[in-house]
């Protein structure tokens, strides 16, 4: 019996043995399963999370891409507006470059230039589109011309999702924006590949879907709620646990992973919990393989685990490359205000530990630093501002300051570095040398400021020059009236009247006078001064010209001198241009000197070489000029305007206008005067001599000057289309062309100019003088609408433009009309004759050939 109970009692502790051992390995293998998942989840969460931080890393790469372009393609637009001729269509020629370049429906770039819309890619009704009311533009203006970007919206125009990315340039209210088509991300995204069964969606900071990777069926709708819903649990901080997971799809299980990118759209990876489970539920089911499941399931969460090693290597290296360009890298714990040293300068590593104090380390850091600017450095950098930016979410604050390295100071950028991954009591202080970058900059700066001195001081000249040509205008134009009241008065008394139109003339060629130095100015600053040299006698054009300004000289009381030694009888040069030099220094004399003085003008011939240098001077006991202003004769819309000077009326041109001249025939020009005792000009001006093999060279001109000469009969027989809406312009060059034999037909507005033409029979003008500024229909219209008729004198038909505007724009706008040549008021009637001839000799010979 007692050997039955030990049997018994024996049987009992095995099977109590056996139970205690099944159920430890039940135990074990429940212990295991909980174990086994979780850290089956902990690493899905790890790896989810990485993945989710890989596609915002290379989504945020995408868009620094983009940034950058943007930035050149803005510097590309300031600087066509302030160089180029027709800006807006070289902007719109490089917004399609950028567009090709970066592939079809990659960005749809344009721009707002000017209150318009500049676009790659023009769209229907651009022009009346509402850019102002749009948020990508209000962005742009609010960002102080930093890049900003839109949540996803579906375009008014195409209807397609875009994110826009806009930066204002820097002219304000000009805009450059790129429209980014979502689906266009999975060719940025392609290189992270999801697990089998996962999925990716990338959301805005909205929360709105902008592109997904996923082989759900579900409509968009579905998805974004989906999402909506999934973002609520994230802003909760639902999923901070590894055993966090969602129901979709007929109520499956999902793990859910997310990174948040800096411009705060959120990545979002979830993966299917069975899979990620698949192993807890065959130890589950399999009791006596638990241990191999394990042992496998332990291989596989270290293969995942190595390969997650790699992949934060990699991260890790790329994160070093960028702290390679910071010489120091200090990590803040602002709430315990403890620094802990990343990465530090030598002399801080030899004064401070790793980790220690932080107001120590301002001060060490303050030993570097200009007194100056190691007071704002603690202001900007305590414990206590730190703590505001943070709490303001600024994450990204610094500025520049000069450091001592060694014996030298050069300068340094400082930034404090803010973000969610840290600590939330942390954030990152980083030192770089940017010497090279800051001088670079500063020089730019320096330039800048030079350029709107210059600016400024061109701004204010104009301004005294219109002020002026407002006063020297308006006198002509008083005496011109004046003396016509005064004619009407006086309309039976001859002398009265001589005496009048005398004085008329004399202030209608003042007038004319302020009017052609502007022109000639206009001229010389677009580069379209040339000269037409011919063979002429210098000494007979020197006496000409003397003549004109001796008998002015003797009518005022002056003495006039003239003294030329001149032995070479012809040279070969511009006459007209160095008339008009002779006629600004001459006109000058006259101008500042008063009854008793002199003038001057004594020219010498000083060589007998291949070319023949002539000194011609000009001196007068007048009034004389200020030394101050001596150095600025030559400078456009100066005048002098010392004592007597200030009274005299002129454009502050003409010296300007001769000095380019002189400059232009290889001359130079030299001035001395003292206020009070007059001045000097002294001119010297090379011309090429007669040669004898030049001899049918020269006879040829005179042949073209003789033919110039019967131009003027030319008119005789002609009948004229003449359309001009000025009354008192019409009667005078109705008269004068009947003077010159024309019959003229009148037409008194663009339209019924057209109607004349349209009316009359083929062929039965010979030629239109078209007025550009007129009622109803100007020239311009005028001329197009003649040249579009089907009929065929309306093609060759010459028509000349007659208007006031003699600038290089009007010239292109009546040559794109269709106009043959280009006639300035007051018309010079010799060369209309001139011009006229011309034209119709070509047309006829073009006509026969």
């Amino acid at each position: 019996m007692k050997n039955k109970q030990n049997r018994q009692k024996a049987q009992s502790e095995q099977i109590q043995r056996r139970i205690a051992v099944w159920a430890a390995i039940v135990a074990i293998a429940f212990c295991s399963l909980i174990v086994v998942r979780g850290i089956l989840l902990g690493n899905a969460q790890k790896m989810g999370n990485e993945i989710a931080y890989r596609y915002t890393v290379e989504g945020e790469r995408s868009t620094v891409a983009y940034e950058a372009l943007m930035r050149v393609t803005t510097q590309y637009i300031d600087n066509q507006l302030t160089t180029s001729n027709a800006p807006n269509q070289w902007i719109q020629a490089y917004l399609e470059t950028v567009s090709n370049a970066l592939g079809e429906n990659r960005i749809d770039p344009y721009a707002v230039i000017n209150g318009e819309i500049v676009a790659a890619n023009p769209w229907e009704g651009d022009a009346d589109f509402e850019f102002a009311q749009a948020e990508w533009y209000q962005k742009a203006l609010e960002a102080n011309g930093e890049i900003i970007y839109t949540d996803g919206y579906r375009d008014a125009i195409t209807g397609r999702m875009v994110i826009t990315l806009a930066q204002e340039s820097a002219v304000p209210g000009n805009v450059v924006a790129f429209d980014i088509f979502p689906e266009q991300l999975r060719s940025e995204l392609q290189s992270n590949h999801l697990p089998e069964g996962s999925a990716y969606f990338l959301c805005d900071s909205s929360g709105q879907l902008l592109y997904q990777e996923t082989d759900w069926q579900m409509q968009r709708e579905e998805l974004q709620e989906y999402l909506n819903a999934l973002q609520l649990e994230i802003q909760d901080g639902n999923f901070v646990r590894t055993d966090a997971y969602i129901h979709a799809l007929q109520h499956e299980k999902w793990a859910a992973y997310y990174d948040i990118g800096d411009n705060g759209w959120i990545s979002v990876v979830v993966m299917p919990y069975y899979s990620l489970l698949q192993g807890v539920r065959t130890l589950s089911w399999w009791y006596f393989g638990i241990l191999l499941i394990f042992f496998i399931t332990l291989i596989g969460v270290s293969i995942r685990e190595k390969k997650r090693n790699q992949d934060y290597k990699k991260t890790s290296d790329t994160v070093r490359v960028l702290g390679n360009s910071y010489y120091a890298i200090y990590r803040v714990d602002f709430s315990n205000e403890t620094y802990d040293m990343i990465k530090g300068s030598e002399y801080v590593r030899q004064r401070l530990p790793m980790q220690g104090n932080y107001a120590q380390l301002l001060q060490i850091i303050g030993e570097v630093m200009t007194e100056d600017a190691f007071k704002e450095f603690q202001a900007s950098f305590s414990i206590d501002n730190i703590k505001k930016l943070v709490s303001q979410r600024i994450r990204d604050y610094g500025g520049d300051f000069k450091r001592l390295f060694g014996t030298e100071y050069r300068w340094v950028n400082i930034r404090l570095l803010f973000d969610e991954s840290l600590h939330a009591d942390e954030a990152v202080l980083c030192f770089r040398e940017v010497n090279n970058e800051k001088k670079l900059q500063l020089k730019q700066i320096q330039l800048l400021q030079e350029s709107l001195k210059v600016a400024k001081k061109s701004e204010e000249a104009r301004n005294t020059f219109f002020s002026n040509m407002s006063h020297d205008m308006r006198t002509p134009l008083n005496a011109i009236i004046g003396l016509s009241q005064l004619m009407e008065k006086h309309i039976s008394q001859p002398n009265e009247l001589r005496a009048y139109l005398n004085q008329m003339q004399y202030s209608s060629r003042q007038l004319l006078e302020l009017i052609n130095d502007i022109l000639e100015m206009s001229k010389l600053e677009n580069g379209k001064m040339n000269l037409e040299n011919r063979y002429f006698y210098v000494k007979e054009c020197i006496q000409d010209c003397s003549e004109i300004f001796r008998s002015q000289a003797e009518q005022d009381g002056k003495h006039f001198i003239s003294v030329l030694d001149i032995r070479t009888a012809e040279v070969y040069g511009d006459a007209f241009r160095l008339t008009q030099i002779l006629n600004n220094l001459l006109s000058n004399a006259l101008k500042f000197t008063t009854t008793g003085d002199t003038i001057c003008i004594r020219v010498k011939e000083l060589e007998h070489k291949e070319y023949i240098s002539y000194q011609i001077i000009v001196e007068d006991t007048g009034a004389g000029m200020s030394e101050a202003f001596l150095h600025k004769i030559f400078v456009p819309y100066e005048r002098e305007t010392r004592f007597g000077a200030r009274n005299i009326s002129g454009t502050g041109l003409g010296m300007p206008i001769t000095k380019h001249i002189i400059s232009q025939m290889n001359g130079e020009i030299a001035i001395e005067s003292k206020l009070g005792e007059g001045t000097t000009f002294t001119v010297t001006l090379p011309f090429k001599k007669v040669d004898s093999s030049e001899e049918e060279n020269k006879q040829a001109e005179a042949v073209s000057l003789q033919e110039e000469l019967q131009a003027e009969d030319f008119l005789k027989g002609k009948r004229i289309l003449l359309a001009e809406d000025n009354a008192i312009n019409m009667e005078i060059s109705f008269e004068l062309l009947t003077m010159y034999g024309a019959e003229v037909v009148k037409a008194w507005n663009g339209r019924e100019a057209v109607e004349q033409f349209a009316c009359a029979e083929d062929g039965s003008f010979d030629a239109i003088l078209m007025d550009m500024h007129m009622p109803e229909m100007d020239g311009c219209e005028a001329s197009r609408k003649i040249r579009s008729m089907e009929r065929k004198d309306a093609k060759t038909i010459p028509i000349l433009a007659v208007t006031a505007n003699a600038f290089a724009e009007d010239l292109a706008a009546t040559a794109a009309a269709g106009m043959n040549a280009h006639i300035a008021k007051p018309i010079d009637f010799p060369l209309l004759c001139k011009t006229l001839k011309r034209i119709i000799e070509h047309i006829e010979k073009t006509t026969d050939v």
